[in-house]
């Protein structure tokens, strides 16, 4: 394949981009669980469910529309359409980031107690609900950017959302204990917000250049202006793809929630006291899953470029282009994950030592090793089912795959401890790489 090749070039800037970022990320975790330990970790990683499904309710499923919808823009050079279509998605996900920000701005209190049983994310809740109005802001304009091929913009915003909070956060903790005050999670959270409104600025600024060099020869925003039934029906035309999209997505991130809630309290029905099962959870999610993660800034990178370019074969009729795609995806994937799970077997314990000075993290990065192949074929296969208009197939294998995870999560925790969790995650993983298989199988033959 050519180097022009839109999914290659469009792979390798995301990909470059997304070790950039996950390379600053280790050192971010490092520093975030020797300052505040595991437990300060569990804390932090307790309030990624509010988030998860904020992001899911607001956002998710119109940047996927509107990444669809101005995928036509290559070939038709319409410009004024693309505008309409990104102004009346932001405009959507604007109204829906606003009551969602003040929902748990208000209501973090009883959040807190009554949903993630723990109090003292409260004021982490709060500061996490500013963010939301930022992401729904870059997460559009990124929708956009990536609909048209052109993952500069989206690959240097996530570099930069990166930089500017590890950055800061650093700059904060130095700044506060040069003064003798303790540091605490809070600071993290913090980073997250200057983070999300360095990228927000980035991808305006972006949006505003790329409308600004085409006014001169298409002056898009003048040809997008049109009557307001133009407007609705283009919102009618998001909303019938974005809606299906967020409620799948939010279902998902409801049960990945639930999961994440109740891994510590049935830590506890274990035997731990509530700070051991915040800290082996703080553990897992925030040292030993980001690092087996890692690898898949490549998987991640072809999938979200997979989407459109699959898609726009399907509608052209190139099954050849499609089957190609299906092939050639399961064959690398395979490759990169047995691969990554050689390296961790070799290194695991070895890498959780050194990098997070912690021997739990170690052994979950051992036992962990084995998932890779199949979560990044899952994670391919995923994208393409999506660009073939298959999203109630992706929405159903996921949720089948949850529901049996959350079986281990509530019976066997309580009996094996957190390896009780890690069998579920190995097991669930490969279910749903199976079925992501059995979907595509024509393709195969």
């Amino acid at each position: 394949m050519k180097k022009s090749n839109p999914l290659i070039t469009g792979t390798i800037i995301l990909t470059v981009t997304g070790f950039v970022s996950r390379f600053i990320g280790f050192f971010y975790r490092i520093f975030l669980s020797r300052v505040f330990g595991a437990e300060g970790m569990g804390l932090y990683q307790l309030t990624a469910p509010v988030l998860a499904l904020s992001f899911s309710l607001t956002v998710s499923g119109i940047q996927t529309a509107i990444s669809k919808f101005v995928a036509s823009e290559t070939t038709t050079h319409d410009y004024g359409n693309s505008f309409r279509t990104l102004f009346t998605g932001f405009g959507i996900s604007m109204l829906l980031s606003a009551a969602c920000t003040a929902y748990i701005y208000l209501f973090s209190d009883t959040i807190a107690e009554k949903l993630l049983f723990e109090p003292r994310t409260a004021p982490l809740l709060r500061i996490i609900a500013l963010s939301i109005p930022m992401t729904t802001v870059h997460s559009c304009i990124n929708g956009y950017f990536y609909g048209i091929r052109k993952t500069s913009v989206p690959s240097l915003a996530q570099l930069a959302e990166q930089i500017i909070r590890v950055g800061s956060v650093y700059l904060i903790y130095i700044y506060y204990t040069s003064r003798g005050y303790k540091p605490t999670i809070s600071f993290a959270v913090a980073g997250l917000i200057i983070g999300e409104a360095a990228s927000m600025l980035f991808c305006l600024a972006a949006i505003y250049f790329r409308f600004c060099t085409l006014a001169a020869a298409y002056n898009p925003i003048k040809k997008a202006k049109q009557p307001v039934s133009a407007y609705i029906s283009n919102a009618k035309r998001l909303l019938t793809l974005a809606v299906p999209l967020s409620l799948n997505r939010t279902s998902i991130n409801f049960l990945q929630s639930l999961e994440a809630i109740y891994i510590p309290q049935c830590l506890q029905r274990y035997g731990y006291d509530n700070a051991k099962a915040l800290s082996v959870y703080g553990v897992l999610t925030g040292m030993a899953l980001p690092l087996i993660l890692f690898p898949s800034a490549i998987t991640n990178s072809v999938s979200v470029l997979l989407l459109p370019l699959v898609s726009e074969a399907d509608d052209s009729g190139n099954h050849g282009a499609v089957r190609k795609a299906v092939r050639k995806s399961i064959q690398y994937c395979l490759l990169l994950g047995f691969l990554c799970t050689g390296m961790f077997l070799l290194f695991g314990r070895f890498a959780g030592k050194v990098l997070y000075n912690s021997t739990l993290a170690g052994s979950f990065i051992i036992t962990l090793s084995f998932i890779c192949p199949f979560m990044y074929v899952a994670s391919t296969l995923n994208s393409i089912l999506n660009g073939l208009g298959r999203t109630a197939s992706t929405f159903l294998f996921s949720m089948i795959s949850l529901l049996f995870r959350l079986l281990f999560v509530f019976w066997l925790i309580p009996v094996l401890g957190i390896q009780g969790y890690l069998y579920g995650l190995l097991a669930s993983q490969l279910l749903q790489t199976l079925l992501c298989v059995f979907a595509v199988r024509k393709y195969l033959r």
